[in-house]
């Protein structure tokens, strides 16, 4: 017997360290959900599109080749204007109509140094859209997980549920054996017996509806999880203790909080940028190219020259441009961005009105929810008690079918009641936790 009894516990060993706590499904929901990873993903784009605006500080350097074949009326050559700083000449004699070759490269550097103000509003910009994407990804991280728990307590209790039912399939199947002894015997009447079996095939159907229940929310989970081979502990432990009532104070900023200041904050950076768009922008260039023409300077051919250079030249700059007339299309943007700050303020203000009516059904439902569970177990002993004196009396002929069978359906409510009090507990300090945006509110008092 020993060598038998060592294999039952290492089996037993080795499913539960396969099967996975509440704390480690959380994590993997957070490392799989292609939701969540599509949030991560938002926030590395954001943390690029702030360092693309910090990169608007350096200068640009591009270098230019161009060859062309053109004719050279008017303009003595030919030269695209990107890249490069035009080449104007002297007309030609006469209107020519043959094409001759050109050739020209340049480097061309353009820094704007100074941008009073605007390089960095751009920049306050880009943070304030990255810490939006930030607080989005933590909004949806919260909200999936305490799906991922709610569901998870779903589950559970369809376990503890499938128990309930399965005793009472038992108990009937036994009240089937026992009054088909009573019958034969003649203490009852043969109609009790098929009586029985009807609650017999009753208690198997609510079995069977709550094993489905069981399955559907499994599925569930293995979504919210984006994983279909998922192993989880159901933990009974919900059933025997109850948790404490909270503290008031929130350890944190409600996540929806931050997701709308995160919104206000890209408004008020963006009027900024709309107010020092009427700055000015100061720009230095500088420049050296080479020029090659198959003109000569006294008006004649010699085509294949122009593919090799014959004059180089270089040029620096600075130039300061003020948008003299901008400020009329200013004054609407302003006009426009202070009614969208006003806007997202007021939908701050809601969520804070929201979440803090919901703080206070959260308390009333976490209270009522302790009160009940402290009262269901009084009841369950009673319904207990009862049915199994009624059981003693109907198998002595002192009670009929109708008696028992009611004391049966009240023992079966009992039971359930219990079970769903203690769970409805946990259920509302997860609401507890949700409206005060601090899941730790419900993780720290689970096991």
């Amino acid at each position: 017997m020993k060598p038998f009894w060592l294999i039952i516990i290492w089996l037993f060993t080795v499913s539960t360290a396969n099967c996975q706590t509440l704390h480690e499904l959380l994590k993997q929901a957070e490392s799989n959900y292609p939701l969540l990873k599509a949030k991560a993903f938002e926030v590395l784009a954001g943390q690029s599109n702030v360092s693309f605006a910090k990169n608007t500080a350096m200068p640009s350097l591009d270098a230019a080749y161009q060859v062309n074949y053109a004719t050279y009326n008017n303009i003595t050559g030919m030269a695209s204007p990107q890249f490069f700083v035009p080449i104007s000449g002297p007309p030609s004699p006469d209107n020519v109509y043959g094409g001759t070759f050109g050739s020209v490269a340049s480097l061309l550097l353009h820094w704007e140094p100074f941008t009073f103000g605007q390089r960095s509003a751009r920049i306050d910009i880009a943070n304030a859209n990255l810490h939006y994407n930030e607080a989005d990804a933590k909004q949806e991280i919260f909200k999936h997980q305490i799906d991922v728990i709610r569901t998870y307590l779903d589950i559970v209790i369809s376990h503890e549920l499938l128990k309930v039912y399965t005793k009472n399939l038992e108990r009937s199947k036994e009240n089937v054996r026992v009054v088909r002894t009573l019958t034969i015997s003649g203490l009852r009447p043969g109609v009790d017996t098929a009586l029985f079996s009807a609650e017999v095939s009753r208690a198997k159907i609510e079995l069977l509806n709550h094993r489905k229940f069981l399955e559907t929310q499994k599925t569930r989970l293995s979504e919210l999880l984006a994983n279909e081979t998922m192993t989880y502990i159901s933990d009974s432990s919900y059933f025997h203790t109850l948790p404490l009532f909270p503290s008031d104070t929130a350890t944190s900023i409600h996540p929806l909080i931050n997701l709308s200041k995160s919104k206000l904050e890209i408004n008020q950076y963006q009027r900024k940028f709309v107010q020092r768009s009427l700055y000015p922008t100061l720009a230095a260039w500088g420049t050296t190219y080479a020029r090659g023409s198959g003109i000569q300077y006294d008006g004649s051919i010699n085509s294949k020259e122009g593919l090799s250079f014959s004059r180089f030249n270089y040029g620096v700059g600075l130039q300061l441009s003020v948008p003299l007339l901008h400020f009329v299309d200013v004054r609407h943007q302003l006009h426009q961005q202070n009614a969208l700050i006003s806007a997202q303020q007021e939908r701050l203000n809601q969520v804070k009105l929201e979440l803090s009516r919901q703080q206070a059904v959260a308390h009333l439902m976490l209270r009522n929810s302790l009160e009940i569970a402290k009262e269901s177990p009084v009841f369950y002993q009673s319904a207990e008690f009862a049915f199994r004196a009624l059981l003693t009396r109907y198998n002595s002929g002192l009670a009929n079918y109708a008696d028992l069978i009611q004391a049966q359906y009240s023992l079966v409510k009992a039971e359930t009641d219990l079970k769903k009090s203690y769970l409805e507990c946990w259920k509302a300090l997860l609401y507890e936790a949700a409206v005060q945006g601090d899941l730790t509110v419900f993780l720290n008092q689970v096991k």
